[in-house]
C-alpha cells in the first residue's frame, strides 16, 4: 500500500476555520503540487480530503473525484488519518488532503509508532509506502517534497 499526505495549502486566515479558502499564494502552491502528483500517483488512486474548504480547494486543483472524509477534518487525532485510508492493508494508493498537527503526528506515527509532533509544511506530501514479506512489515518514507521545490 501506498499514502501520500498532502497538507492543504496556504490559506487566508479567519473565522469560522472549516470556510478559510486558499490565498493566491495557496492557489499556485496547489497547482503546482497537483501537476507534480499528477504524473506520478496511479490512476485509481483513491483521495480522501477534510470537508474544511482549504482542502477541499487543495484537492481540486488535482481532481474534482474524491471522497470528503469527516474524520480527518481539523483537530483529527492522528490515528484517524491512516484508519480513514485504511493503512496498511487496504491495498492500492491513497491520497489524504489535510491539516496540522494531525498529518504530522500521522507522519510520526507511520515510521516510529508514536504520534509526536512532526511539521509538514504548507502544500506539501509525505509519501510512504508499506509492504510485508516473509511476515515483516515495513514501512517506507519514499518522498518528501514542498511546493517551493518543485
Amino acid at each position: 500500500m501506498e499514502l501520500v499526505l498532502w497538507r492543504h495549502a496556504e490559506a487566508e486566515d479567519g473565522i469560522p476555520d472549516m470556510e478559510r479558502r486558499l490565498t493566491a499564494k495557496g492557489e499556485k502552491q496547489a497547482e503546482k503540487m497537483a501537476a507534480f502528483l499528477r504524473t506520478r500517483l496511479p490512476r485509481d488512486a483513491r483521495v480522501l480530503v477534510s470537508p474544511a474548504r482549504r482542502a477541499q480547494q487543495t484537492a481540486q486543483a488535482l481532481t474534482g473525484h474524491f471522497t470528503t472524509e469527516p474524520g480527518i477534518a481539523p483537530g483529527a487525532p492522528p490515528h484517524a488519518i491512516p484508519q480513514a485510508a485504511g493503512w496498511p492493508d487496504s491495498g492500492g494508493c491513497v491520497l489524504v488532503v489535510g491539516h496540522q498537527p494531525a498529518l504530522g503526528e500521522a507522519a510520526a506515527l507511520l515510521m516510529t509508532g508514536k504520534p509526536q509532533y512532526w511539521s509538514i509544511k504548507k502544500g506539501a506530501i509525505w509519501w510512504f509506502s508499506h509492504r510485508a514479506r516473509e511476515g515483516d512489515h515495513q514501512t517506507g518514507l519514499r518522498l518528501v517534497i514542498a511546493p517551493d521545490h518543485l
